[in-house]
């Protein structure tokens, strides 16, 4: 698919790292792209930063979603690529025995429920809405639309704590070839990024000793992946109309340790 002036698109989780990487990309190339994110004030600084516009958005919600994609649709028209980036996790042990009093703990159900709901969900929630407005476009060279999915390496190297986000992960690698498959009458396409430890703002916390060693686990290059790889990636999916109901890694050769 051709990526240029004439293409909207949508962007979640497009005020940060990979996904405002990914706006940047698109809005070099002259896309009109909407960002979708749940804080306002960072969602308003990308959008003036690349000319993008800012559709507010939380992806466990319907009203939510339904809102935006209708804001969005609004300013720059039905779009054609999708780039799901939203998401999030957390670290805690499926049950784990404290070294000083003996006391066993367990995993929440409701904190699994909603690393699920955030990463698996709340993406099939934007693929849904993304695929019925793509099936009102008229095909250009065969193809009405492209979704693009994140994943990650914890799909399936998940470390110590990341039970949820692996189970997430995992799924969102787990549907793409069904939904691609539910969408090849239509002429739209879906594909997964499987990213593996990128220099993003989630990093921030690090620091620059375990940064330089995260990278020294990587067979090569040995660094963090840059987030305008994965935004290439991102916009090679689009371009290449023979990538369908693919996951690409996108790690340098790593696979992750048990921690």
């Amino acid at each position: 698919m051709k990526i240029d002036s004439t293409m909207a698109a949508i962007v979640t989780g497009g005020a940060s790292g990979l996904g405002l990487a990914s706006v940047k990309a698109l809005r070099e190339a002259g896309v009109k792209v909407a960002i979708f994110d749940l804080n306002p004030e960072s969602g308003e600084a990308a959008a003036a930063e690349t000319g993008a516009i800012f559709c507010q958005c939380d992806v466990l919600s319907d009203e939510s979603v339904d809102a935006a994609f209708a804001k969005a649709r609004e300013a720059n028209g039905q779009e054609r690529a999708l780039i799901c980036c939203a998401g999030g996790g957390n670290a805690i042990p499926t049950a784990r025995r404290d070294k000083k009093t003996g006391e066993i703990n367990i995993f929440p159900s409701d904190q699994f429920e909603w690393v699920l709901k955030l990463n698996t969900v709340g993406t099939f929630r934007c693929i849904t809405r993304a695929a019925a407005g793509m099936m009102t476009l008229e095909p250009v060279d065969g193809e009405r639309g492209v979704c693009i999915n994140t994943a990650s390496a914890a799909a399936t190297e998940g470390q110590m704590g990341q039970a949820a986000y692996s189970a997430a992960k995992a799924a969102i690698v787990g549907m793409t070839l069904t939904i691609a498959r539910d969408l090849s009458r239509e002429g739209i396409r879906i594909n997964t990024i499987q990213p593996g430890i990128f220099n993003t703002p989630a990093m921030s916390r690090a620091t620059p000793e375990m940064l330089e060693a995260l990278g020294g686990m990587v067979p090569f290059p040995k660094r963090l992946g840059d987030a305008s790889e994965y935004a290439s990636m991102a916009l090679e999916m689009i371009r290449n109309g023979y990538i369908n109901g693919e996951t690409v890694r996108l790690d340098g050769a790593i696979r992750m340790q048990p921690r």
